[in-house]
């Protein structure tokens, strides 16, 4: 027996929970980013409560800001990091100046005995 506010599989006016495929919420998700469905029209037609749209709808924003966040016009990614590249250049360079110093410093004091 359903009355007004319940659904047929529903428990004490709770929906029964169902879960969505990652491929469904991003269906979902266009949908609401091009306008063609409410956020209510979207509960109802995947069967799940509103709350659920509105978060997945947080969370797809969310996910193209840091996206976008992470990505820079013109450089690829899986490339090398031009700045990574670089430190390890500097890195190398002072290793070398290092050691040419340490080389000059023991011959202009001499090596002293261990004794």
């Amino acid at each position: 027996m359903t009355g007004p506010g319940h659904s047929a599989g529903s428990v004490g006016g709770r929906r029964r929970k169902r879960f969505l495929s990652p491929s469904q919420k991003y269906e979902i998700w266009l949908a609401l980013v091009r306008g063609e469905v409410s956020t209510v029209e979207a509960a109802d037609r995947a069967g799940v409560d509103r709350s659920t749209i509105v978060k997945l709808r947080q969370v797809g924003k969310q996910g193209a800001l840091d996206a976008f966040a992470a990505s820079r016009p013109g450089v690829r990614q899986g490339g090398p990091d031009p700045e990574l590249a670089a430190a390890r250049a500097e890195i190398a360079r002072l290793s070398e100046a290092l050691k040419e110093m340490g080389v000059r410093l023991m011959l202009a004091e001499g090596k002293e005995r261990w004794d």
